[in-house]
């Protein structure tokens, strides 16, 4: 049986969503801590993750207060460590499918995400411009999605890692929060919402309606946080033309 996990998170942060999904997926037994990111507690970085990082998580060791960790417990960080390290430690869950060459496509996966969506997805969010790349990079894990299901049928490590993005994408799109022009988040949404990205649409149907998402994301917190963080992204650019 599992050890204790403490799990050091935040609302607004996609890559400690990832984690949180997974955990919830898994039924999961942990302590969550939110970590305010403008004001990190002194003790974080020295006693948990020395990037100053969410998410982390404090594995084994005694029950202690998530904010006095000890020493004895195996600190480790980094959301698609996490991502495997959960599925590792909750083999039941089957976050990682048991067959050899569905593993590696969730893995495939997941490196499309990293290479091909979250990087234009936050040059268009937070330098404007043409959201072409971001399109692109959506068409891309698009045609990885089976007909139907998840990212490799069952729900896997995979949707966990990309669910965050799609979601928090989806909402600054809805708010125009961004460095885009003015309005231009309903344009580039309703592109999304075409019948050109169909299939991607349903599958984010399907990771919304999932119990794991419903437990872990909070819509009107993520959007009020994000225009308090970034609601000036857009006069930014524009300065910087």
């Amino acid at each position: 049986m599992p050890e204790q996990i403490t799990l050091y998170t935040a609302k607004i942060c996609p890559y400690a969503h990832r984690v949180e999904l997974a955990l919830e997926e898994a039924k999961a037994k942990y302590t969550r801590y939110e970590i305010d990111l403008t004001n990190k507690p002194v003790w974080y970085a020295p006693e948990v993750n020395p990037a100053s990082k969410v998410p982390a998580i404090a594995y084994g060791g005694p029950l202690v207060p998530a904010d006095q960790p000890s020493p004895e417990s195996v600190k480790i960080a980094e959301s698609l460590v996490l991502l495997e390290f959960v599925a590792d430690l909750f083999p039941e869950a089957h976050l990682l499918p048991s067959n050899p060459v569905l593993r590696a496509k969730a893995r495939f996966f997941i490196d499309a995400i990293s290479t091909k969506v979250t990087g234009t997805w936050y040059s268009f969010f937070r330098k404007g411009g043409s959201p072409d790349e971001f399109f692109t990079g959506l068409e891309v894990i698009q045609a990885l999605l089976p007909p139907s299901g998840f990212a490799v049928g069952e729900y896997s490590i995979a949707d966990a890692a990309i669910a965050p993005f799609l979601a928090r994408a989806w909402v600054n799109l809805e708010n125009d929060t961004g460095a885009w022009k003015e309005g231009d988040g309903a344009t580039v949404l309703a592109t999304l919402q075409s019948a050109r990205f169909a299939r991607l649409n349903q599958y984010i149907q399907d990771l919304e309606a999932r119990p794991n998402f419903k437990a872990t994301f909070d819509k009107e917190y993520i959007a009020e946080s994000f225009k308090r963080r970034f609601g000036n992204l857009r006069a930014q650019a524009q300065n910087q033309q």
